[in-house]
């Protein structure tokens, strides 16, 4: 049980010491490891039925008219696209074009913004992700 447990670690800090008292109570050993394979076999199928419930509200949004409901995922691509062409292309070419003009020395460009490349690599992970599964002709 220890790989089911470690996937249901977070439902087993609440139904654990629950399943774990239960279980004392059964005597025979074979009778106790069905009991317990139960126990989280239910919890497993909780887990999954919130999922597949979170899955339909994501495709009830995804599927909405409303610009508001199924267009913030679009839009917090362009806002970081968008970003990340200031940030990397626009800013340091205007801030070096500016120092030759002014003729001062030329300002080494600014490293990476941590927050915004976690953010855009997140969003390409997902891209790749869904590219994959079209490429193995996943709906």
């Amino acid at each position: 049980m220890g790989i089911l447990q470690d996937i249901l670690s977070p439902a087993t800090g609440v139904i654990g010491p629950v399943v774990t008292k239960l279980l004392d109570f059964i005597p025979d050993p074979a009778a106790r490891a069905q009991a317990e394979a139960a126990a989280y076999k239910e919890a497993a199928d909780r887990i999954q039925q919130l999922d597949l419930a979170q899955l339909d509200v994501n495709r009830a949004e995804a599927g909405n008219n409303s610009v508001f409901v199924a267009g913030w995922r679009p839009f917090i691509g362009w806002v970081c696209g968008t970003a990340l062409a200031y940030q990397y292309i626009a800013m340091p070419l205007l801030v070096w074009v500016a120092g030759l003009v002014a003729g001062h020395a030329v300002i080494q460009p600014p490293k990476l913004d941590d927050q915004l490349t976690t953010i855009l690599l997140g969003m390409l992970g997902l891209g790749g992700l869904r590219t994959l599964e079209k490429v193995k002709g996943v709906k």
